[in-house]
């Protein structure tokens, strides 16, 4: 059971045009999910990212990552 478990009817992340021009965001945060992503593939951890990112929560960024990777699974 992961982050993800009693969120299946609230994801971690939210579009909203009037936030980030529509960009996905964390909840409750104006950062885009895409700098999570872009740390991640440029070789930062998760660590390093919260540090930058003080207002998206460890378990946001684990949330995300799981949901995004259940909708790649189910799809396959």
């Amino acid at each position: 059971m992961g982050f993800i478990s009693g969120m299946r009817n609230r994801s971690v992340v939210l579009i909203d045009p009037e936030i980030m021009s529509g960009e996905p965001c964390f909840a409750g945060t104006r950062v885009p999910v895409r700098a999570l992503l872009d740390y991640l593939e440029g070789g930062d951890t998760i660590d390093e990212f919260l540090e930058q990112y003080p207002t998206v929560t460890r378990q946001q960024a684990i949330a995300f990552l799981e949901e995004a990777s259940a909708s790649l699974l189910a799809v396959a």
